[in-house]
């Protein structure tokens, strides 16, 4: 006889029982009970020995290293999982014969795709990416969205058959046979599709995403960026962003002249920054604009020809962390150039919002808004920057900065700046004390 008693707040169905039932009891019988969580089943499964698991706890154990029954501590012969509707069927049953008590009926269980379903399903795809055959793309990756959406077992199922790979193939192939028709609705719904399973995948490697190192492929992502629909814009920018995370592709063969011919991309991603969509997609395109500057002189010209830096400016004041990192990382690429300091120049914001930033975001954040303060420094109103800059307290914040520690790189830059202020030392600082709130040495 099962002695453990459970209270009407415990979960049963993935559901809470209502509160109002407290201080009812009910009794579970042993044979409903996962061996593992001893919870009520919800998706009863037998393993190769004969024992009965929920689906999400026997899943999480063989996922986790196991190879053995847990019951019976034997070595499975096989990882295979039977539904056992005759048990789920019974549980069911006794759900609804106790749901005065408070218990809601189990659903029945979606049967979980397998990777030989999914593998038949890229397939398709494949050969509707290569057919040209916009319709049957939009449809086979709605699909492949929605089962990637369904579970996490099942968005791990669609990743391990290779999705990602087959996904980015399928963009290459719409892209290049439609290279001439950017515009067409048919095409470019296509590609929306696509990005979308992709993103709903999430789980893509570097190998998958080369196949997306292709002009055509670059000029879709440009047009999706500035054209698309606001889900479109969203996919595009986190794919691109994606496509830019390994630095070594980005120097690989002719991909750097790729990135730099495509018309568009900075221009987009900066109107996404200017016209934010929502906070995920404005990080994704700070991100993507920080990776191609990084790596080309031209596409920091570009970012900076593009109107960047009065946009960073504006949103500095009031973002979180996280967004002002971002942001701050992309204005000191601008700034670096000759084009990006004029725009700062021009704006009121500027030193006083990068004095304001440092040691009051994060040691990250300090350094970046002290490096932009350096290069504009250096500019022909480097002075009058120096000036703007001692009368809201730049001259203490440098020295606490070098007390408590920063990286060689900073170190220079804070020491240099400290000697072209030391003659106006004298000058009066408005300090506020809450910049110097929690400011530790480094152990």
């Amino acid at each position: 006889m099962e002695s453990r008693r459970r209270k009407s707040g415990d979960k049963a169905g993935g559901k809470i029982m209502p509160a109002a039932l407290e201080g009812s009891e009910i009794v579970i019988p042993a044979g409903f009970r996962c061996p593992i969580s001893l919870d009520l089943m919800k998706d009863p499964v037998i393993l190769s020995t004969g024992i009965t698991y929920d689906r999400q706890s026997i899943e999480t154990w063989l996922e986790g290293g196991s190879f053995t029954c847990p019951v019976t501590k034997q070595l499975l012969q096989s990882a295979d999982l039977i539904p056992n509707h005759a048990l789920r069927r019974m549980i069911q049953s006794w759900c609804v014969e106790n749901r005065d008590a408070g218990i809601e009926r189990i659903p029945t269980p979606r049967i979980p795709v397998t990777r030989s379903q999914v593998a038949e399903i890229l397939s398709q795809i494949e050969s509707a990416s290569r057919r040209g055959s916009p319709g049957s793309c939009v449809a086979v990756a709605d699909r492949i969205r929605l089962l990637a959406k369904e579970s996490d077992r099942s968005r791990r199922c669609v990743a391990g058959a290779g999705a990602g790979a087959a996904l980015a193939a399928a963009f290459a192939a719409v892209c290049d046979r439609f290279v001439d028709s950017e515009k067409e609705s048919a095409p470019a719904a296509a590609a929306e599709a696509i990005l979308a399973a992709m993103n709903a995948v999430a789980m893509i490697d570097s190998e998958a995403w080369s196949h997306v190192w292709t002009r055509s492929c670059m000029r879709r992502l440009a047009w999706l960026i500035s054209g698309g629909s606001l889900e479109g814009v969203g996919n595009a920018v986190w794919a691109l962003r994606e496509v830019l995370r390994d630095d070594e592709k980005i120097l690989e063969g002719d991909n750097r002249k790729i990135l730099e011919s495509t018309p568009g991309l900075v221009e987009g991603l900066v109107r996404v920054v200017r016209e934010p969509i929502c906070p995920a997609t404005t990080k994704a395109s700070l991100e993507a604009i920080v990776e191609m500057a990084s790596a080309s002189d031209r596409m920091a010209c570009r970012v900076a020809e593009a109107g960047l830096v009065p946009v960073l400016l504006e949103i500095l004041p009031d973002c979180e962390r996280g967004m002002c990192e971002k942001a701050l990382a992309a204005l000191d690429l601008a700034c670096s150039r000759h084009e990006g300091r004029e725009q700062a120049y021009g704006h009121a914001l500027a030193v006083p919002v990068l004095v304001k930033k440092m040691l009051r975001v994060s040691s990250v954040a300090t350094e970046l808004a002290m490096s932009v303060l350096w290069r504009l420094s250096k500019g022909a109103n480097g002075e009058l920057v120096v000036l703007e800059a001692l009368s809201v307290g730049l001259f203490q914040k440098l020295l606490v900065l070098l007390q408590v520690g920063c990286d060689d790189g900073a170190k220079e830059k804070a020491k240099d700046l400290l000697k072209m202020s030391n003659k106006y030392r004298d000058r009066l600082e408005c300090v506020d004390s809450g910049d110097f709130k929690n400011i530790k040495r480094p152990a």
